[in-house]
């Protein structure tokens, strides 16, 4: 047993020490900041199923770091939701296979009503639909999921939790976030009473 933990430990590690590094994420920080900090539009983030919650954990670490930020759900966009989508906006679409149909019908739905707002996609497929329709396509390098099935997203959606990471740490560098600022959007809880402490002196 201790072997078999050790080698999904290994195998995890190594799908992040070989996440693609070729400039794509600093093309997305850059969209991102003109969007959000210039044009004083928020973050989109989209996905379904194990992806949608990688999308909700960047878009409440985004919104909790000075980068407003929300998540849409692909069906409830297509019943009124795509509604909070504006020309100022960046969306994230998050989609291991880059075919996932929900996500491809919320670019289609997001093109019709704001025509020109950029998109990111976070992927395993960079060939994909939507890979090829994106504005900055993140590649997680595709890793082989470490599910005895292959199946359970697992390794994919390791990878792209740390690729959020990287984004939000990159934004908050970018834009200058302060202790003092994360202890305004943090009133609850061990880190806002520790960030308050540590603002005050």
């Amino acid at each position: 047993m201790i072997e078999k933990i050790k080698n999904i430990l290994t195998t995890e590690a190594r799908a992040i020490e070989n996440i693609p590094i070729d400039g794509s994420i600093e093309k997305a920080v850059g969209l991102l900041y003109e969007s959000i900090h210039m044009n004083g539009g928020k973050l989109i983030a989209s996905g379904m199923g194990k992806a949608g919650q990688i999308a909700i954990n960047i878009a409440t670490t985004f919104s909790s770091t000075g980068s407003p930020a929300v998540f849409l759900h692909p069906s409830d966009a297509q019943h009124g939701d795509i509604g909070v989508i504006q020309e100022k906006d960046i969306l994230l679409l998050v989609s291991n296979s880059g075919k996932t149909r929900e996500i491809l019908e919320l670019f289609e739905l997001s093109r019709n009503l704001c025509p020109k707002i950029p998109v990111i996609v976070l992927t395993g497929n960079p060939g994909s639909p939507l890979g090829t329709s994106a504005n900055v396509v993140l590649s997680t390098g595709n890793p082989r999921e470490v599910c005895v099935l292959g199946l359970t997203p697992t390794t994919s959606t390791t990878v792209m939790t740390v690729i959020g990471d990287v984004l939000v740490v990159l934004m908050m560098e970018k834009i200058g976030f302060s202790i003092a600022e994360y202890a305004k959007r943090h009133h609850g809880g061990y880190l806002g009473q520790k960030s308050r402490n540590e603002s005050i002196s």
